[in-house]
């Protein structure tokens, strides 16, 4: 994997430029540290007939993304991921606040060259094939042809898209997956430096879905800013440095796993404290008390304590048990996610 992406995206020289002009004084003067920046960015809808019923989707979002991060937006359907992502693009032009993208205010067409895109439900032209579609995309970026050439078979092999369904099959004959797939190629077609995905697993098998995921912490490797939103919650776990948690419009925490996953976050969790142990001997009917899932194997057994671990300890002694290992389990992102919806009295999607 690391070497084909080599071989599409060879290190080169970026020479960039900090602009010189101050957006806000609560936006960094230093862009070049960071691949997003926004502040208090809104965006608010006209609907009806009259246009008179406004929505708003995005509030006062204040964000940063570093450059070579992977980044998670979540958040449940109508929470206005969405809209963000159209926003950083220039797609949607934002009703409130400000942002830079890769040191440019928002909108400005000279970042377009240095992006890449997959949309939630992408849509292409129904006659074109699949390696068509990837040379009018590199047409469009004025790649030329000889690079092109390269670059297409490398990057449908980097998608697992076969060369043969690339060059004969029309995109209407295309499942879900592989329009996905053919979807996350012209993404990159052009070795962009900030990539956002929005459901990048939409569509895609078990298999599929483990490719994507490899594709992305490539990238993330290769020093690229990788912004996305996704309903996959353990991927988002799996895969990203920072995560956001968009509700109703507005981003309500951020940060790293470690800092919104600490070992006893409070609330609902410390009642329900566990930890993860493992051991060898003792009497499987007492065990089982204290870990209802245990698995045994060779020689060893290992599970999810529930209790105090002073008592477990003691009750090891009594059987003659060895302890190997016990450490504080740590509550997953699904878990954490539910009790900030919770806290808010949010339990649908809009």
């Amino acid at each position: 994997m690391h070497s084909l992406l080599q071989i599409l995206y060879p290190p080169t020289l970026i020479v960039m430029t900090v602009t010189t002009e101050i957006l806000d004084r609560s936006i960094s003067t230093h862009p070049i540290e960071s691949a997003i920046e926004t502040y208090q960015l809104g965006k608010v809808y006209r609907t009806g007939f009259w246009l008179n019923r406004k929505v708003e989707s995005l509030k006062e979002c204040t964000l940063q993304v570093q450059r070579g991060e992977t980044f998670g937006l979540l958040g449940l359907n109508g929470a206005g991921k969405t809209t963000l992502l159209k926003t950083l693009l220039g797609i949607v032009k934002p009703t409130a606040g400000r942002g830079l993208l890769l040191g440019k205010p928002l909108g400005d067409r000279s970042i377009k060259q240095r992006i890449g895109y997959l949309p939630e439900n992408p849509y292409f032209y129904d006659f074109l094939t699949g390696w068509e579609l990837l040379e009018y995309t590199a047409g469009l970026f004025e790649i030329p042809r000889s690079i092109s050439k390269q670059r297409i078979p490398a990057l449908l092999e980097l998608v697992g898209l076969a060369q043969s369904a690339a060059k004969k099959k029309q995109l209407r004959q295309y499942s879900k997956g592989m329009v996905q797939r053919v979807g996350m190629a012209q993404a990159l077609i052009n070795d962009p430096e900030l990539v956002f995905l929005d459901e990048p697993m939409s569509g895609l098998d078990p298999l599929g879905r483990k490719q994507m995921r490899e594709i992305i912490i490539s990238l993330g490797d290769q020093g690229k800013t990788i912004f996305f939103n996704s309903h996959v919650l353990a991927e988002v776990e799996q895969i990203c440095n920072r995560v956001g948690i968009l509700a109703q419009g507005e981003l309500i925490c951020c940060g790293t796993l470690a800092e919104l996953l600490p070992n006893d976050i409070g609330g609902a969790f410390t009642q329900n404290r566990y930890y993860d142990v493992s051991g060898r001997g003792g009497n499987p009917d007492v065990l089982s008390r204290w870990i209802p899932n245990i698995a045994y194997h060779d020689d060893s057994w290992s599970g999810q304590m529930h209790g105090e671990p002073q008592e477990f300890l003691a009750t090891l002694r009594l059987l003659d048990a060895d302890l190997l290992s016990l450490k504080q389990g740590r509550a997953s992102l699904e878990d954490f996610f539910m009790q900030q919806m919770e806290l808010r009295g949010i339990r649908s999607s809009s």
